[in-house]
């Protein structure tokens, strides 16, 4: 597993780096040897945030925690990445035979069962071509925390969303 350690407003010292290389490093043992994983530590006021990606043949795993201490960010991170790979596994495995996630001979310790996702709504609407600006006019018209349109400018689907930092983000397909 490689790994690609940054900061966001912090200088990452040897020490936090070799932290997070090595409690991120518990879980290669589920990954392909050339899978890249990309750490970002950053500080907003007194919040450490630690964010962690993996991208796989196939899929994407991703998780991002904060605490007052960049260690214990660093510690909840991993345990999230391993639940979410814990309470998944069948269903990535089964979905992506050729993933680059290994499960041979790993075994946890409390076996969760895996839910199954459950769709219990389904809605329609009609697209119509809007500038990002007017998306999100219209997604905060509705109330809502995210809103699908047809971007004017480039006519693919895209995802406006509000960000927990109270501005927004822009989902767009990478073709």
């Amino acid at each position: 597993m490689k790994f690609i350690v940054a900061g966001k407003n912090i200088n990452v010292t040897e020490a936090l780096k070799e932290k997070a290389i090595k409690k991120v490093g518990k879980l290669e043992k589920f990954f392909e040897p050339d899978t890249e994983a990309h750490i970002t530590m950053s500080v907003q006021k007194n919040r450490q945030i630690v964010e962690v990606t993996i991208r796989f043949k196939g899929g994407l795993l991703r998780a991002e925690e904060e605490n007052e201490d960049m260690y214990a960010s660093i510690d909840k991170v991993v345990d999230s990445l391993e639940g979410q790979i814990r309470r998944n596994k069948t269903k990535i495995s089964k979905r992506y035979h050729e993933s680059g996630l290994k499960f041979d001979n790993v075994s946890f310790e409390d076996h969760e069962d895996e839910e199954e996702f459950k769709v219990v709504r389904s809605k329609k609407f009609p697209i119509k071509p809007m500038t990002i600006e007017e998306a999100i006019l219209q997604m905060n018209m509705l109330g809502h925390e995210f809103f699908m349109f047809s971007n004017s400018d480039t006519m693919e689907a895209n995802v406006v969303y509000r960000r927990k930092d109270g501005n927004y983000g822009l989902i767009e397909p990478d073709i």
